[in-house]
C-alpha cells in the first residue's frame, strides 16, 4: 500500500492527462485511509468500565476491558514467547502546594503462555495457574475484576479529594531480551504498545 508521501508525489506530478491522474490519486488516498483504519480497528485495549468505590474498610476498584491482541503479538505467543500483563491502581491525594501525595499503590501481574502439546492457553498469577481452550477465555481472566481492594479505608480522609490512576498494559520489559533487540526495541513499535490509562475521582 503506498504511503501518503507517495500519494502526494502522484498528486504533484504533471501529466498530459491530469483528469485520470487525479482520479487515481484520489482512489489511492481512499484505499490508504481504509487500509489504515482496518489495521487499527480491533487492535488495542478498550476500557469498557472503571468504577472506584469507597467502603468502610477499603477502597475498591471494578474494571472491565476488551482487548484484541495485534497479529504480531499473538504470533509471538503462538511461537512460545510468554506475555506479561500488568494492572496497576494508584490512590492519590491532591496538594496545591506540592506534588500530589501518593497514598497507596496496588498491582496485579499475569503471565500468558501457549501450550503447543495441548493447544491450550495458560494464565499464571503468583503461584497459581489455569488453562483455557481459547485465547479469548484466557484474556477474560485478566481484563475484568470486581472488588479489587487497592487501599485501606482508614488511609482516606472523609472529606479528601482523592483520585485513582488506573492502568492496564502489556509489559514489554519482560519479553526475552534477544527478541527486544531483534525488533529494534519492542516498546517503540505501535503494535507492542498495548495498554490503557485512566484517572477517576474517588466519590
Amino acid at each position: 500500500m503506498p504511503s501518503p508521501a507517495a500519494v502526494c508525489q502522484l498528486l504533484g506530478h504533471r501529466s498530459r492527462s491530469p483528469g485520470p491522474a487525479l482520479r487515481i490519486a484520489l482512489q489511492l488516498v481512499l484505499a490508504w485511509a481504509m487500509w489504515a483504519a482496518g489495521s487499527a480497528w480491533g487492535q488495542g485495549v478498550e476500557l469498557q468500565d472503571l468504577t472506584v468505590r469507597r467502603e468502610e474498610a477499603s477502597i475498591r476498584v471494578d474494571y472491565q476491558l476488551r482487548i484484541t491482541l495485534p497479529r504480531s503479538v499473538e504470533d509471538a505467543a503462538l511461537r512460545g514467547v510468554p506475555l506479561y500483563f500488568v494492572a496497576q491502581a494508584t490512590l492519590w491525594r491532591p496538594r496545591w502546594y506540592w506534588r500530589d501525595d501518593r497514598i497507596a499503590r496496588a498491582s496485579r501481574e499475569w503471565r500468558l503462555s501457549f501450550q503447543p502439546l495441548t493447544s491450550n492457553w495458560r494464565v499464571s498469577q503468583g503461584g497459581l495457574g489455569q488453562s483455557f481452550a481459547t485465547l479469548d477465555d484466557a484474556l477474560g481472566t485478566m481484563t475484568r475484576s470486581a472488588g479489587w481492594s487497592i487501599a485501606e479505608g482508614r488511609e482516606v480522609e472523609p472529606d479528601g479529594r482523592h483520585y485513582v490512576e488506573f492502568s492496564w498494559r502489556l509489559d514489554t520489559s519482560q519479553l526475552p531480551r534477544p527478541m527486544q533487540i531483534g525488533l529494534g526495541g519492542v516498546g517503540g513499535t505501535s503494535e507492542w504498545t498495548l495498554g490503557v490509562e485512566r484517572s477517576v475521582r474517588l466519590p
